[in-house]
């Protein structure tokens, strides 16, 4: 991992002790698991009823679990189980991050769900934010779900990079690359992809990108006025409405 890539696309923040199930009033069950090169992580499970839809979440490349607390909270009473962890080098995870970990890191997540908590992939939606986006799409490649969920996706770290250094040619200083649009289309899964039209992060033309780069089945969801980082507060019940409509429909129900 280079210098630049620590500067420009991973932000970890060190995890702070607290009763975290207690502050956001939901059910969570802490889990270590472990990458298949050893690296121990670490997440939290909220179960909804046994049978319910499970959202395997990706999160950005900053914080950690608990500036998502929030957000799992209204997840989780859309009526879905929510697994959630933090990469390498995130909160209370081991190690360091690398495009590579991120990558290996989400295959440990999903294989605790299916192997230790025997949840039948057919129960199981990816999500992705920002970041998470490629390491979802990477999973989608790899492991089989029944749907996809992308919000506030990019094509590539070059496509960013282009955008926020006036076309400089940026990536060629940075490791890490996170092509989304080259796992795109190759997945025949249901694709929901949600974007905030105020986005200044990442643009909404960049999550357009990432889209067209889809294969059928997918959907794109805008919501109105908002940024980078509170899509699902300004999207408010028709956000979360239509969630709740993709997973369904995703897993047949």
């Amino acid at each position: 991992m280079s210098l630049l890539d620590q500067l420009f696309v991973y932000h970890p923040h060190p995890w702070e002790e607290r009763d975290w199930s207690a502050a956001g009033g939901v059910p969570l069950e802490d889990v270590w698991f472990q990458a298949v090169d050893g690296t121990k992580l670490f997440g939290w499970y909220a179960e909804n009823a046994a049978t319910s839809a499970v959202l395997l979440w990706c999160h950005g490349n900053a914080g950690n679990m608990t500036h998502r607390l929030e957000n799992l909270r209204a997840l989780y009473h859309m009526g879905v189980s929510v697994f959630l962890f933090d990469y390498r080098g995130y909160g209370k995870s081991h190690g360091r991050p690398t495009e590579d970990g991120l990558y290996r890191d989400a295959l440990a997540a999903y294989d605790y769900l299916t192997k230790v908590r025997r949840v039948r992939p057919e129960r199981v939606v990816i999500f992705g934010r920002s970041l998470g986006g490629a390491v979802a799409g990477e999973l989608a490649t790899q492991r089989p779900a029944m749907g996809l969920l992308l919000e506030s996706c990019f094509p590539s770290i070059e496509a960013v990079a282009r955008h926020h250094y006036m076309g400089l040619p940026m990536h060629w200083l940075l490791g890490a690359a996170f092509r989304l649009e080259d796992r795109l289309p190759h997945l025949s899964l249901p694709k929901l992809f949600v974007h905030g039209d105020r986005d200044d992060t990442i643009p909404l033309e960049l999550g357009q990108q990432a889209f067209a780069a889809a294969k059928a089945p997918k959907e794109w969801y805008v919501v109105r006025g908002a940024d980078h980082n509170d899509v699902p507060s300004v999207g408010g019940r028709a956000y979360f409405a239509k969630l709740s409509s993709f997973i369904h429909a995703a897993l047949g129900r």
